[in-house]
């Protein structure tokens, strides 16, 4: 299936370089916490051919991207993958704007609050800084970390500040995916909507994860053409959402427009 969409946008567009999008695509699939991948799991988790995928990690191995493991069958990612994400992340303009008020954020009457800012990539939310509960056990992101887009507070903040076309194409995307994920996100975000609008945040009791209850708001980034999302929480047993409601949530909001270009709220 992944096979077939890419010679689809091929097709569709002449300038679409269908190798480059195949070897970036085998890069995107290391998931939090994993060190090393198969050939077997590059082709399950891209559709494509065993074959092209050899001839993919050969390549990405020559460029330096790919670090093999000849006895085992293994690869990780090598210094040059390395090197593109932290220059990726060197460049966010508003990441270092963040710490500040995350850590104050984070630093308020409950201890187990955890705070991550993070930006869309596909369906998912990625990390691009945190700050963590100052609490032993409980919820850690990390740098990296990804969280899916529409059943999570962040990501449906992150909809929420987005122009309708980015949203749109979105929507789209997740439609060639599978109907019924198009159909979840955009009924997540109907009702992300609808609270934002009326409470300035966005909510996630549960949803993502039955143990987790978290809020979030969107954020703009200085040059104004990335939305980012914003968000705080905690193991649910410790963070609860009245407590989010009452006395996050005026700072959380407080936060993104500090580091928004405008207020979005």
């Amino acid at each position: 299936m992944a096979d077939d969409l890419r010679d689809d946008e091929a097709t569709k567009d002449r300038n679409f370089v269908t190798a480059l999008a195949r070897g970036l695509e085998l890069l995107s699939c290391f998931r939090d916490g994993e060190v090393t991948l198969t050939n077997s799991d590059f082709s399950d988790r891209t559709g494509l051919p065993k074959a092209t995928i050899s001839r993919l990690t050969y390549t990405l191995c020559e460029l330096g991207y790919l670090i093999a493991d000849l006895r085992t069958g293994f690869y990780r990612l090598g210094a040059a993958a390395l090197n593109l994400g932290f220059s990726v992340l060197s460049g966010i303009d508003i990441q270092d704007l963040a710490q500040k008020e995350m850590a104050q954020l984070r630093d308020g009457p409950n201890s187990y609050i955890t705070v991550a800012l993070g930006e869309v990539y596909q369906l998912e939310v990625v990390y691009v800084a945190t700050s963590n509960s100052l609490e032993g056990v409980a919820l850690v992101a990390r740098i990296g970390s990804r969280l899916p887009l529409f059943p999570s507070a962040i990501g449906q903040s992150i909809l929420v500040g987005m122009r309708d076309d980015a949203r749109e194409a979105v929507f789209e995307y997740a439609g060639r995916q599978g109907a019924e994920i198009e159909a979840e996100g955009r009924k997540r975000h109907a009702e992300a909507k609808s609270i934002y609008e009326s409470k300035g945040f966005c909510t996630g009791y549960g949803i993502w994860r039955k143990d987790v209850n978290g809020i979030a708001a969107p954020v703009f980034s200085m040059s104004g053409d990335r939305v980012y999302g914003l968000n705080l929480g905690g193991p649910s047993f410790r963070v609860k959402p009245k407590q989010l409601e009452s006395v996050y949530a005026p700072r959380l909001i407080k936060a993104a427009n500090a580091l928004s270009m405008h207020p979005h709220r």
